[in-house]
């Protein structure tokens, strides 16, 4: 600063300030993004999408031609998984990968790689009762859901007695899809039924649930289930219902209906997929086909 010019004047001075301004520090009035939070403890894991779907040191138990295997659990998420194991199956075999209670999911070989085979999961929901109860409500889903599917007038649907040695015989299968939401931690989140029994089910969700959570699953407006997390991989939960499950009750839900258009994940696609070979029948073919079955 020039003291001589401010006294006596003369050249015209370059105007300062008599005291420097300050840098600012701290937080300012204007920007969240000044605020800046101290953290106790680094981040113990990446949060993003992609690689929450990335396991480490998980194992499950699969069954592929009448043989139980352990595999190793590389990825698992959006209706398919890659595994890694000593066994050498073709494309398109059945695979059922077992990941816990209510937990077993039919799945077809995408492809095979060194020792990691891609398995795509099966898309409609399995209903784990006898086949005669499913044949039942899935016909009267069909009626209600679907009117623009009819059975002849003079066909009532009626179970018929299945003998003990006919007890797990294979269901037709179906093309449909049942979702629901699930209430945990103070929030809703959609969810897809991937299998359902009387006393549990396995939901696909991309929420955080926690395992030993009692979280709630509604099918219908009218039709809730209180269960228990019993574990949760990847995007995988298995649910214990607190009581047990009648399956009539999921004739009042409006399933949706399996495309072929479904886009595998990343690690599921492959330029020699050979197209849609699950042999789902269609809903006018799954028509005829519990007709037959309810006159048996």
């Amino acid at each position: 600063m020039n003291i001589r010019a401010k006294v006596y004047g003369g050249v015209e001075p370059i105007e300062e300030p008599l005291l420097k301004a300050k840098n600012q520090r701290g937080s300012r009035t204007d920007s969240l993004e000044s605020v800046r939070v101290s953290r106790e403890v680094g981040r113990s894991r990446n949060d993003r999408d992609e690689d929450r779907h990335r396991l480490t040191g998980e194992t499950a138990r699969i069954t592929h031609n009448g043989a139980d295997r352990t595999v190793e659990l590389i990825n698992l998420s959006g209706g398919g998984a890659m595994i890694s194991g000593a066994f050498e199956p073709m494309l398109w075999d059945r695979v059922d990968l077992h990941l816990g209670n209510h937990g077993t999911i039919e799945c077809a070989v995408r492809w095979v790689k060194d020792d990691r085979i891609g398995l795509e999961f099966a898309h409609e929901t399995r209903l784990d009762w006898p086949s005669d109860q499913v044949a039942t409500v899935l016909r009267t889903i069909i009626e209600r859901t679907f009117p623009h599917i009819r059975f002849p007038e003079s066909e009532i649907p009626q179970p018929v007695a299945v003998a003990d040695e006919d007890e797990h015989r294979t269901a037709p299968r179906h093309p449909l899809i049942w979702n629901g939401t699930l209430h945990h931690n103070y929030q809703s989140d959609p969810v897809r039924i991937r299998n359902i029994s009387a006393t549990g089910a396995m939901v696909e969700t991309t929420a955080m649930v926690r395992v030993g959570s009692e979280p709630l699953l509604e099918l219908t407006e009218a039709c809730s289930l209180s269960a228990t997390v019993e574990w949760a991989v990847g995007d995988q939960v298995g649910l214990r219902f607190h009581s047990p499950f009648d399956m009539g009750l999921l004739s009042d839900s409006r399933p949706s209906v399996a495309t072929n258009d479904w886009t595998p994940p990343a690690y599921l696609r492959t330029d020699s997929s050979g197209g849609d070979r699950w042999g789902r029948l269609t809903l006018s073919e799954l028509r005829q086909e519990l007709e037959g079955f309810l006159k048996r």
